[in-house]
């Protein structure tokens, strides 16, 4: 345990310096899009890219692994939602609260996490995971949370040229088309993409710190001028929600989600579908993951309890430490 927590708490305490510098002022709010933006369109592409390129086709096309993910993640939604909707929650919270429990920080924290724990064999199932979350899963719940207000085919509009200005996924097909071309970029180029690519892991990880603590600190503002003001719409995306709201989902994310990943996995092997058990065991891994922090981003966008959605990040991040390390100590 204490060889598996020596490669996990560099990438949680740099999450942990990003979220310090914040609270403490040592960086501006000012300078986060900066980082985002850099990790986003620049660092990210590049790391995705190499691994597309390395990747052989046939582990980027895993049918088994799409299947078993996509079915978690629509039962992840579906039994988030069922459980939030209520008389505290309509559609725009009940589901960006599902997206945040099915959503993992694959992109920012489990492709290095991974490939530090598992190797470059982990790079084929994190990817295809990555696609089912951000084409599917984002858009799914997008469109759910217009609902409420008769929207969903405008949101879900909104949230497919999102996805189409986002260049994680184009990167990922450019990979995928080198490698299966067998092609490869010039020497000068590829030692570029490289040195990009090895940016992204401690930036990443310091902006989610980083994230979750404007998210946090932004909502608390937003909370106390909607009081002073006395806005009764404001006051619904920024009302408090009681802590028993926040930590069943996170809680989900961390324990409901690999678990499931692990019944539907193993059933799905009994049943002949071609999944591999080395892959099975990098989507559960990757199920353990924490809730992805651009959720966050999302919410605000579309009017949604930032507040409850940086909470849960932020509950959901601080707990996987111990649990995500647990998880790997058993799946060894």
């Amino acid at each position: 345990m204490l060889a598996i927590l020596s490669v996990t708490f560099p990438f949680f305490a740099l999450v942990l310096c990003g979220y310090v510098s914040v609270r403490r002022g040592m960086l501006p709010q000012l300078a986060i899009p900066g980082l985002n933006s850099f990790v986003l369109y620049f660092a990210l592409p590049c790391m995705l890219y190499r691994f597309g390129a390395g990747t052989p086709i046939a582990q980027l096309l895993d049918v088994g692994v799409f299947s078993v993910y996509l079915l978690c993640a629509l039962i992840m939604v579906g039994v988030t939602m069922a459980a939030t909707l209520g008389h505290r929650m309509d559609w725009n919270n009940a589901a960006f609260g599902a997206l945040v429990a099915a959503f993992p920080n694959t992109g920012f924290m489990g492709v290095p996490l991974l490939l530090a724990l598992v190797g470059p064999r982990s790079s084929g199932p994190v990817i295809v995971t990555i696609v089912v979350d951000m084409l599917i899963t984002s858009s799914l719940c997008i469109a759910l949370s217009r609902m409420g207000g008769g929207d969903g085919r405008a949101a879900l509009g909104r949230a497919l040229r999102g996805i189409l200005a986002n260049p994680m996924p184009w990167a990922i097909a450019l990979g995928g088309v080198s490698s299966a071309a067998g092609l490869a970029l010039p020497k000068p180029v590829l030692q570029t993409v490289g040195l990009m690519a090895d940016a992204a892991s401690p930036v990443a990880l310091f902006t989610i710190g980083a994230v979750l603590a404007r998210s946090q600190m932004g909502a608390a503002a937003s909370a106390a001028a909607s009081a002073a003001a006395g806005a009764a719409a404001a006051a619904n995306a920024a009302a408090p929600v009681p802590l028993r709201d926040d930590v069943p989902v996170a809680l989900a994310k961390l324990l409901l989600h690999p678990l499931l990943l692990a019944a539907l996995g193993h059933g799905a092997i009994a049943l002949g579908v071609p999944l591999d058990q080395g892959a099975l065991t990098v989507i559960i891994l990757v199920g353990c993951l924490p809730s992805a922090s651009n959720v966050a981003l999302l919410s605000e966008r579309f009017g949604a309890n930032t507040g409850r959605i940086a909470r849960i990040i932020l509950v959901s991040t601080s707990l996987s430490f111990l649990s995500f390390s647990a998880a790997v100590a058993l799946l060894r």
